[in-house]
Order: structure tokens, then sequence, then C-alpha cells
């Protein structure tokens, strides 16, 4: 996995899921490795009861399973629940979506994209749909064809979570070279939703790649001073203060480091003076 989404992955796995749906209560998409439970961004009318066929109701009830399972890394049974949910109804885009995330946890790609194809043929304009088939296309480094999802995505104006979209389309962009390009979408994703760590992080360590230290300075400083400061963002701090021969800086953060995160690998870096990792 490429280092920049480390952080992104970790803390997806932590408070969610990522992931639209991203976003797994935000990212339901930026990263393989999680997913979450059907998104309400692109609902356009409320369903009562009384529009609900009997087979749906099943299928719902089977989906909601599926998704409490998923979110809490019970993939097998989240699996089978979502086939029943299909089996109660074929034609439930949200079903055939969450299918997809599930495939893409398990790393089977075709069944994923299989998965996604189905509901967005069900449902072609659907934000979330659009925004994970294109984190899929993008593990699969097919970037052209994944930014056209993310930007299909970005173009619905009902879409309420495009943050996690602009994230994923800049971690992607980074993934395959587009540096300036991954600069500009990851500042649009930071800008609509300051306080992501994940878009915090992997703004700050893109820049600090491209020797911008001082701006890498800004973005990891106001991460590390929140309480989603883990041993990553520490590290990637502390790298920059070194950077910038912040000694005083640097000692805060690493005492930060060795006692908050002992055993970590970032911590074993950092007493073999390895900063350059």
């Amino acid at each position: 996995m490429n280092a920049s989404l480390g952080y992104g992955c970790q803390y997806f796995r932590s408070v969610c899921i990522v992931s639209g749906m991203l976003v797994l209560t935000q990212l339901l998409g930026a990263c393989a490795s999680g997913g979450t439970a059907p998104s309400s961004d692109f609902a356009v009318e409320v369903i009562t009861p009384s529009d609900e066929s009997e087979l749906r109701r099943r299928a719902r009830i089977r989906l909601e399973l599926s998704s409490n399972y998923f979110e809490a890394g019970q993939t097998a049974i989240a699996l089978d629940e979502v086939k029943q949910a299909l089996v109660a109804d074929s034609s439930y885009a949200d079903a055939y979506n969450l299918r997809g995330l599930i495939y893409l946890r398990l790393n089977d790609f075709v069944q994923a994209e299989d998965s996604f194809q189905r509901a967005l043929s069900l449902r072609p304009s659907d934000p979330n749909v659009l925004h994970n088939y294109g984190w899929l296309l993008c593990q699969q480094q097919k970037y052209p064809e994944a930014d056209k999802n993310f930007i299909r995505a970005l173009g619905i104006p009902v879409y309420q979570s495009k943050s996690k979209t602009w994230m994923a389309r800049g971690l992607c962009q980074s993934r395959s070279g587009q540096l300036i390009e991954a600069e500009q979408s990851l500042l649009k994703a930071y800008e609509l939703d300051t306080s992501n760590p994940v878009v915090g992080y992997n703004l700050a360590l893109l820049l600090f790649r491209q020797d911008d230290r001082k701006r890498a300075q800004f973005y990891i400083r106001r991460l590390n001073n929140t309480e989603f400061a883990n041993a990553e963002s520490l590290w990637l701090g502390i790298k920059v203060e070194h950077a910038l021969n912040d000694s005083l800086a640097l000692q805060q953060l690493a005492g930060q480091l060795r006692k908050r995160f002992p055993d970590s690998r970032e911590w074993g870096a950092f007493e073999r003076g390895a900063f350059n990792e």
C-alpha cells in the first residue's frame, strides 16, 4: 500500500469505515480495507412504509444487518447477509453497493467491480456508488477511469460528502504521479472539511515530499494539536521539524511519541535516527 494511505486507512478502521458511505462513515471509500453502510446523500424523497414492498422491506432488513456486521469487521457474515438481501430483491442498488465494498475489503476486485457496475445500472447517478467505484479503479491503477468517476460524483449538486471524494481523488492522483493535481484536490478536501485528520495528514505528507516544508509544518502541526494525532502523524511532524531544524518542537513531539506509542514502528525509527524513512 502506498505510504500516503497508511494514516488514512488506520484512521478509518478505528473510527468507522472510511469510508462514502466513505464514507465508511466518511470515506466509504478512501481505504480499500474499509467500508460503510449505505449513505443517505443521494436520497431524493422520503420513503415511508406504504412505499416499500414486502420484498424490499425484507431486503432492507438484511442490508441493515449486513452493514452492522461489516462495520464490526465480521466480513463473512456481512457478505452472507447482503447476498440474502439480493435474493429477496435483486433490484436493490444499495445492496450491490455494499456488496462491492465487502468484496473490496476482501481484495476481490472482479466481484467488487461487478457489484458496483450493477448498482450503477440501477442508479447511474448515485454519487456514493460512483465514489466507491472510482476508488476500486484506483486500486487497480486505472487512474483515468477512476478520475472520471470521481468527477461525475463531484458534479452531482445534491451530493453532501464531496470532501471525501476530493480526498480520494487527491490520493489517487498522488499515486499516479500527478502531484500538482493531487495537492489541489487535497486542498479542496481540506477546505470542505478542515477537521478530517486523513486529509490533513496526507496533505502535509505530500507537501513534505515536495520539500514545501513550511506549509507541511502548518498542516501537520494543526493535526498533532488535536485528539486525532497518532504515531504516524507525530512521526511526520518530527521529520518536518527535523528538516526545519526546530529542535525544541522536535523534542516535544518525540516526547509525545515515546509516551503514547512506545512500541510503535515510528518510535523505533526515531531511536535509530531514521529521518529519511
